[in-house]
């Protein structure tokens, strides 16, 4: 469906000297500075894949975004979706992407959204039977029909996200980008969003692309995550084994009686952990033990300190996505 080669994308950036001096020596000798945005990035997506594609602010992700949409041309490399080579092919592309950017709308404000839908009806070319059961679909897990009278700009947030999903929709594209698409909505409203994206999936096998920094909508959403760094690919990978090499460290977190005999434990010793792989924390009567689940087991920590002290309740804590992310930008596991 997607495949990326050794994607670049370079832009120049103009430096100018600070103060007067510098403006005027601008206008005669201008410094350039070479950035790469992309670099060399190499990806394949298969029909009806949902992946995050995620990175810091600047890491490239929304310039390869840009480049997949047809947006941009590429510096080098090459860049296919479905067959076609979008920033060549830029209005044959269109017709089978569709695209939602969180902080902008493809809608016309001062249009209702009823007219905003038949406009894009006639630009897709969408056959009215076509039309009319992809808005039957849309209504259901969309619920327009509470607002599509009303004009663009009047919509709140939660409104104008759910009806620029539904635009992007109109003309069943065989790929969607998402580029923060639950950004500043409540949570009743992201429920219902994310709910339609993952049915939107099931139904018609729709390959998703996503972009955030919200990492539950990664986890809620995709089984696979890209990640990105400086224009560079630094991750690729299921969820599941992202999680299994850098999400290894787990917390044991119970609530005991008699706290005051947790240095007779010997935990350390009875597993044969070094201090990275387990640390122990005791407060009150909440005791905390961080430990590396590829090297001692949940259930044999627990059975090691129920053996010796009272456990009233007890819980285990998986690293969660975000400090993933945020070990693998620092080079280490957590």
């Amino acid at each position: 469906m997607i495949t990326v080669e050794n994607l670049t994308k370079e832009f120049i950036i103009h430096k100018k000297q600070p103060g007067l001096l510098g403006t005027v020596k601008s206008l005669f000798l201008r410094e350039k500075e070479i950035k790469k945005a992309v670099d060399g990035i190499s990806f394949t997506i298969q029909p009806g894949e949902m992946v995050g594609y995620i990175g810091a602010n600047g890491a490239g992700k929304s310039t390869t975004i840009k480049i997949m949409t047809g947006i941009l041309n590429p510096t080098a490399g090459l860049a296919s979706v479905n067959g076609l080579i979008p920033y060549e092919q830029r209005q044959k592309n269109a017709r089978q992407i569709g695209v939602v950017f969180g902080q902008r709308t493809q809608l016309w404000g001062d249009l209702p959204l009823r007219e905003t839908f038949s406009i894009l009806k006639e630009i897709y070319e969408v056959p009215k039977a076509d039309f009319d059961q992809r808005m039957k679909y849309l209504d259901g897990v969309l619920t327009l029909s509470e607002f599509i009278t009303q004009p663009v700009r009047t919509l709140s947030l939660g409104q104008r996200m759910r009806a620029d999903l539904a635009a992007s929709l109109l003309h069943n594209p065989k790929v969607l980008f998402l580029d923060e698409p639950t950004i500043g909505l409540d949570i009743v409203v992201k429920e219902k969003v994310l709910a339609a994206i993952k049915d939107i999936n099931k139904q018609y096998g729709t390959t998703v692309i996503l972009t955030t920094h919200d990492m539950a909508d990664i986890e809620e959403l995709c089984s696979r995550i890209i990640i990105i760094d400086q224009g560079k690919k630094v991750h690729d990978g299921s969820l599941a084994q992202i999680k299994d090499q850098y999400g290894f460290m787990q917390t044991l977190v119970m609530e005991i009686k008699e706290a005051e005999k947790v240095a007779t434990l010997n935990l350390a010793a009875t597993f044969k952990l070094d201090e990275e792989d387990l640390i122990v924390n005791l407060e009150d009567t909440t005791l905390s033990l961080r430990f590396n689940s590829h090297k001692v087991k949940a259930s044999d920590l627990l059975f090691h300190v129920m053996q010796r002290l009272p456990v009233i309740d007890m819980k285990v804590q998986e690293t969660n996505i975000e400090e993933i992310v945020k070990g693998i930008y620092q080079g280490r596991g957590l």
